[in-house]
């Protein structure tokens, strides 16, 4: 009995584990959407300054234009990889108002 070793088979506990995950999973809660402020609330004017004026506004789409200029310039770079979060972040603010919609009606 004195040279033998026990070994814990760490299987049960990584079953445990991934059981526990995966019902969370299944677990749900209430979906709520963001909505615009209404005008004359205290967050309109923020809105209205962030969203309105410089998301959607000539900012934007100003800084979309350059980020797909940026990315063009890194793809002839063969910086591929770096080119590709460029072009999304360039769309994300080319196409702002459609997402502004899409994620305030899917924040959950």
């Amino acid at each position: 009995m004195k040279g033998m070793k026990i070994s814990i088979n760490p299987q049960p506990k990584v079953t445990v584990v991934t059981a526990f995950l995966l019902s969370l999973l299944f677990v749900t809660s209430n979906a709520m959407a963001m909505a615009v402020p209404a005008a004359g609330s205290f967050a309109y004017d923020l809105y209205d300054i962030g969203v309105n004026q410089i998301l959607l506004g000539p900012i934007g789409f100003i800084a979309g234009v350059a980020f797909m200029c940026v990315a063009a310039i890194l793809a002839v770079r063969q910086m591929i990889l770096p080119a590709a979060g460029v072009v999304l972040g360039g769309a994300f603010l080319l196409k702002a108002n459609t997402v502004v919609q899409t994620i305030g009606s899917m924040v959950a």
